[in-house]
């Protein structure tokens, strides 16, 4: 099989994985609560990561993090395991999964714009376009809808989006240093997060009594959709470009929406989906870039 067509089905397979997380997180909110269950599903999956670095001969290169990398890894995990995943998770057991994903997908936007009052990256014409885009399909999708009960869930997705692009933006200056392995930087700031985030929900929530289907919903979680899937997406983006990763990267909205209809029967009216698909095409085209 050609390499980009294979990367492009991995990718497609991620995507898919992934968007199954948010059926799984909705059944699994109703016995387990919200910060516990996210501190437990992303500290079994570092525990997984951390394990293969083990049998891979790379543990090695978690001693060898400076104080400042270490400084630098901890700041990160707290924004985007803690807050960003903690604000997710509670945002997800007040509203409905395509609702969330919705508000999620204006991350981009988030990004874009601290992009470029920070890395001073230039805001082109087709991105602009892009942002009207987006938000004249959030109002179609939420025209004529009541939402006073749903305002804390939605000021916690807001809030989620708004770490969640701080959290992108310093990953990025991580990253463009290529100084730590990218393994590594998954294993600390998943590990670190979660710990400080499963501390935190049973502090405030209390100690979570997992059932079977609770124990196999966080197993799962962990192994399949987070462990494997950003090992398996990471491959992806060996063959993809960057374009062609958010494009199908942004196919997840789709995705959600319609296994969400199937499983959770969070039914939508044609001009719902019609404000998805602008929406869609909105996120994609911010994420163009000249080159």
């Amino acid at each position: 099989m050609d390499k980009k067509l294979k990367s492009v089905l991995i990718a497609l397979f991620v995507t898919f994985l992934w968007s199954t997380s948010w059926v799984l997180i909705k059944v699994g909110l109703v016995d387990i609560p919200a910060l516990p269950f996210a501190g437990l599903r992303y500290l079994f999956a570092s525990i997984i990561l951390f394990i293969y670095m083990i049998f891979t001969r790379k543990i090695y290169l978690i001693s060898s993090l400076s104080k400042q990398q270490w400084k630098t890894l901890l700041i990160y995990g707290f924004v985007l395991i803690t807050l960003t995943q903690g604000a997710q998770f509670l945002a997800l057991s007040m509203l409905p999964a395509v609702t969330l994903s919705l508000f999620l997908n204006m991350s981009p936007i988030f990004v874009l714009f601290l992009g470029y009052f920070f890395l001073k990256e230039t805001i082109n014409g087709v991105q602009m376009l892009g942002i009207v885009l987006f938000f004249f399909g959030i109002i179609i999708y939420f025209y004529k809808v009541d939402l006073g009960s749903n305002l804390p869930g939605l000021a916690l997705a807001v809030f989620g989006v708004a770490v969640n692009a701080i959290a992108a933006v310093y990953g990025r200056s991580i990253n463009a240093k290529r100084d730590i392995d990218p393994m590594v930087i998954t294993v600390v700031i998943t590990g670190f997060g979660s710990i400080f985030l499963l501390l935190g929900g049973v502090a405030i929530q209390g100690m979570p009594v997992l059932n079977v289907q609770g124990w196999l919903i966080v197993g799962w979680l962990a192994a399949i959709n987070t462990a494997l899937a950003f090992t398996l997406w990471n491959t992806a983006l060996r063959e993809l470009k960057a374009v062609e990763a958010n494009t199908i990267n942004n196919t997840m909205l789709i995705q959600i929406a319609l296994l969400a209809a199937i499983f959770l029967n969070e039914s939508l009216t044609l001009r719902q989906w019609l404000a998805i698909a602008v929406v869609a095409v909105g996120v994609w085209l911010v994420q163009l870039r000249k080159n």
